[in-house]
């Protein structure tokens, strides 16, 4: 008794069903489909989250990938003058926030652990009219501002947690010619949320009832 009196307690011990651990294969055949991991690794990691037994085992199989390097961007397609741009937002036990003007890569990767990430991408410049965002959150949680015209396409695993698009605060101006913003990742008992919503500083006046 006393041996089960002094186990660590928490969510990232509760035990984890064959469901969860169909969910991080298929994440991990869709990295080693796109050349993030050679097969050996395929191999070895997919033995790793068969094996596991708890939430906290699978979060090292997977976190390496949706951090990784993100694609070049076509020196056409930079943007004019100084503005800051980055490949990664990160936030472990903390905040991070991207927000005003920043320029966004065609492959941008943000990653929370126990922490909270924010991307305002209303007054991004986009370097791509098609953009990838790899997003996970492990007990933390990204949330993926966009404005009213983009089309946003998620993509996500919830791992008791939540990933998708919530509700708009600003009506989707969708049109063929709308940029796309692709979202994908892995919510471990975390949040992934994309949301539209209208120009910063908009008077609430003028949101009507939406």
């Amino acid at each position: 008794m006393g041996e089960i009196e002094n186990r660590p307690t928490g969510p990232a011990q509760m035990r984890i069903s064959d469901a969860d651990r169909q969910k991080v294969a298929e994440v991990l055949r869709d990295a080693a489909g796109e050349g993030r991991i050679d097969l050996d690794e395929l191999d070895e990691r997919l033995e790793a989250t068969w094996a596991a037994k708890t939430y906290a085992d699978l979060v090292p199989i997977t976190v390496d990938l949706q951090v990784a390097g993100h694609s070049p961007v076509p020196a056409a397609q930079a943007p004019v003058g100084p503005v800051t741009g980055h490949a990664s937002s990160i936030a472990i036990m903390g905040d991070c926030k991207r927000r005003g003007v920043w320029q966004v890569p065609e492959s941008h990767s943000a990653f929370s652990l126990m922490g909270s990430v924010t991307l305002d991408l209303r007054e991004a410049v986009m370097t791509s009219h098609h953009t990838l965002i790899n997003a996970s959150a492990v007990m933390g949680d990204v949330k993926i501002i966009v404005p009213a015209h983009f089309h946003v396409v998620v993509d996500g695993t919830p791992i008791m947690g939540d990933y998708g698009q919530g509700k708009d605060k600003a009506p989707a101006q969708v049109s063929p010619d709308s940029p796309t913003v692709r979202v994908r990742g892995v919510a471990l008992m975390g949040s992934v949320q994309v949301q539209r919503q209208p120009p910063r500083g908009t008077p609430k006046k003028f949101l009507g009832s939406y």
